[in-house]
């Protein structure tokens, strides 16, 4: 091995060592906050059901249900480790930043950080919304399908018909969700930085607005369920980002114009 080869060498080997050093600390502390998250997973599945029980109402026998022995408790391990990545990801984010902000100029430091610390937020947004907006609506919608008639139970004519979820497929329903809005609420940032990075435009966003309207209420009616209600709470909220990310982009392109993007600084 040459003199040369082995200097190209020393430095990838080193990038390789820190990036390991980086990840180990990543999970460690997601295994730590799964510990203590799977403690507290009985807690936190009561907050994600309180939707469902609120939209329930004074229905007596409204409750959910388990039909394997080891349902609940693989439940509860999925709540520890989505709860795990949820309380550990600014820990993870900044492991990240950590290892990549050595080899970045200090003008692009100052252009990716705001694009980092926007991230987390517009996901806890867009989880908020659906927790908050969206699942009283739907689960009322759902529950409603229910056929309940205490004072006709007996007649020939009459079927009782009561919702009794399973806890896998609520919490199944409940990740898909939030996990559908949140990363939905990150078309601000990818767009931006596409924008940033030249791949796109704000002319070119502005025109193909009439095909992003058919692909927003084609990719809600993909991720949410099949009700119109969570549709529309996806696809339109999308709309909105989208007009967000063409104002961002525009600006984005002024300030290339005039010479004031720190991303483009020597």
């Amino acid at each position: 091995m040459t003199g040369a080869e082995a200097d190209d060498r020393a430095p990838l080997l080193a990038h390789l060592i820190e990036l390991r050093r980086r990840l180990l600390w990543s999970v460690v502390a997601l295994f730590i906050a799964f510990l203590l998250c799977w403690g507290f997973a009985g807690q936190v599945f009561e907050f994600l059901a309180r939707p469902l029980i609120e939209a329930f109402g004074d229905q007596a026998d409204a409750k959910l249900i388990y039909t394997s022995l080891t349902e609940k408790f693989f439940v509860d391990i999925k709540i520890g480790f989505y709860t795990a990545l949820f309380v550990t990801f600014p820990i993870v984010a900044n492991q990240l930043w950590q290892f990549v902000a050595p080899g970045l100029y200090k003008n692009e430091q100052r252009a990716f950080l705001p694009y980092l610390i926007a991230s987390p937020i517009l996901f806890f947004v867009g989880g908020a919304m659906v927790y908050y907006g969206i699942m009283p609506l739907a689960w009322k919608f759902f529950l409603s399908y229910q056929n309940i008639a205490p004072e006709a139970v007996g007649q020939g004519n009459f079927v009782e018909i009561v919702a009794m979820p399973k806890v896998s497929e609520y919490l199944s329903l409940v990740i898909k969700l939030i996990f559908a809005f949140g990363l939905f609420f990150q078309m601000p940032v990818a767009l931006t930085l596409m924008a940033k990075a030249g791949l796109v435009s704000a002319a070119g966003l502005a025109a193909k607005r009439k095909y992003a309207v058919v692909v927003m209420f084609i990719i809600a009616a993909i991720l949410t369920p099949p009700d119109i209600i969570s549709q529309i709470g996806l696809a339109v909220p999308g709309l909105l980002l989208y007009e967000i990310s063409i104002l961002l982009a525009r600006r984005i392109e002024r300030k290339r114009e005039a010479g004031d993007d720190p991303s483009e600084a020597a």
